[in-house]
């Protein structure tokens, strides 16, 4: 079983393609984050789902990313049955977007301030507006969107607002690979997340899945039905799996040859 393997910045219970997740609940996670900023430790968390874990298997950069995280968590029902298939069972699926708003309330409940990034234009303000009309005490510092090509102006810009938290939601693998390129030019983040499209749905852009599809894991499925040109999602279902399979095997394999 892959389990008990140490990353730079927490245990490895199950490591899927390559990549390390931490088993773990939402309230214990969100605990051990409140912890990690208490104490000043910089505090970095991804969501990789099978689409970005198959994106990290092509791409070297986005891997590195992924295996630099404070903690990733199991964003999509098909990291839980790989995890499940490979031996090392997660604990269960924790939605980004879940895990976003139990940041936000904690973020209002111990008055982090909060920088939104990403979304076409106006996306981010409209998303900070309507947060900010559910938590009345949430600080919100600052927000611009995603379409931009200087990093370095947009980091000088977070700088100068010295969030406590930034969100980033620039879609895989641009989010991922913004927060570790640029993270050490923002002194005052003590956490980063990447988000996806978050702000769409904060900014009421998109509308979630209801809730018999979220309890199933499925709000994928949901998103597809709405959104047609996600189809191509199902095609990486079967490569996923072969995947997955793959390094059971070839586990079995160098088990065996110790053996």
């Amino acid at each position: 079983m892959e389990s008990k393997n140490k990353k730079s910045n927490g245990k490895c219970e199950a490591k899927i393609l390559g990549v390390c997740f931490t088993s773990t609940d939402r309230a214990a996670l969100l605990y051990k984050i409140n912890q990690r900023i208490k104490r000043g430790e910089r505090t970095v968390i991804f969501t990789p789902n099978p689409q970005i874990l198959l994106k990290a298997s092509r791409d070297s950069e986005l891997k590195k990313a992924l295996s630099s995280a404070s903690f990733n968590i199991p964003d999509g029902i098909g990291v839980i049955w790989a995890s499940r298939l490979l031996g090392c069972p997660l604990k269960e699926r924790i939605s980004g977007i879940d895990l976003g708003e139990d940041i936000l309330k904690l973020a209002e409940r111990h008055s982090y301030s909060v920088f939104l990034l990403g979304g076409k234009s106006g996306v981010a303000r409209k998303a900070a507006r309507e947060l900010q009309r559910r938590y009345d005490d949430l600080r919100i510092c600052g927000t611009h969107h995603g379409y931009f090509e200087d990093s370095e102006r947009i980091t000088d810009l977070v700088s100068k607002l010295r969030p406590d938290i930034i969100l980033v939601c620039l879609g895989s693998p641009k989010q991922e690979k913004w927060i570790i390129n640029n993270l050490s030019a923002i002194p005052s983040v003590r956490l980063a997340m990447g988000l996806g499209g978050s702000l769409d749905v904060w900014s009421g852009k998109t509308k979630r899945a209801p809730n018999a599809f979220r309890s199933l894991g499925l709000e994928w499925l949901w998103r597809t039905i709405r959104e047609p040109k996600r189809a191509r999602i199902f095609a990486d279902i079967p490569h996923f799996l072969f995947c997955v399979i793959k390094q059971k095997a070839s586990r079995k394999k160098r088990n065996a040859d110790i053996s």
